[in-house]
């Protein structure tokens, strides 16, 4: 889920639906329907930004819920599948990738990743239980910068930010 221009968007996982609501009632004002899996959504501030688990992120009009243009995840050449949790932090999009420990940080205008999150390691090993899942966590406080990422049932939430600049 996002908010943008003053709602909020919740992307359904297979169900194909992503559900526009007032961010204070949660009253829902719109319903739009997807072809494609909802694993991930953000935004610039300007237009939606989606991933359904491919290499593929779609940048989609708010209004209608159409896709204005695609791009393909790049890393060292090859395309990055599985990216899943989308934030928008300073002018890049940061994804996990499922079933690994890495945040990529990918450039929205060419689809490189131009960074790695390597979070291995960061839940340890007498925290995790047989619920706790996969990383799929990432969140960011504009105004400190903060940054905080967390797990599918993990008892804890991790600030790995401010970024400097």
């Amino acid at each position: 889920s996002t908010i943008l221009d003053g709602k909020l968007f919740i992307l359904t996982w297979l169900e194909g639906k992503v559900f526009v609501c007032n961010p204070d009632t949660f009253e829902e004002e719109a319903q739009f329907d997807i072809r494609r899996q909802g694993w991930g959504l953000t935004t610039d501030g300007t237009q939606l930004i989606m991933s359904d688990g491919s290499a593929q992120l779609f940048f989609i009009n708010p209004a209608r819920f159409d896709i204005v243009r695609s791009i393909t995840v790049r890393r060292d050449g090859k395309s990055v599948r599985w990216l899943n949790e989308l934030e928008y932090i300073d002018g890049r999009i940061w994804a996990n990738v499922y079933l690994t420990d890495e945040i990529v940080i990918i450039n929205p205008e060419s689809g490189e990743v131009e960074g790695v999150v390597d979070c291995t390691g960061l839940l340890p090993e007498e925290l995790r239980s047989p619920d706790t899942d996969v990383l799929n966590g990432i969140a960011y406080n504009p105004e400190d910068g903060a940054i905080y990422i967390t797990g599918k049932y993990w008892p804890r939430m991790y600030r790995i930010g401010p970024l400097k600049k």
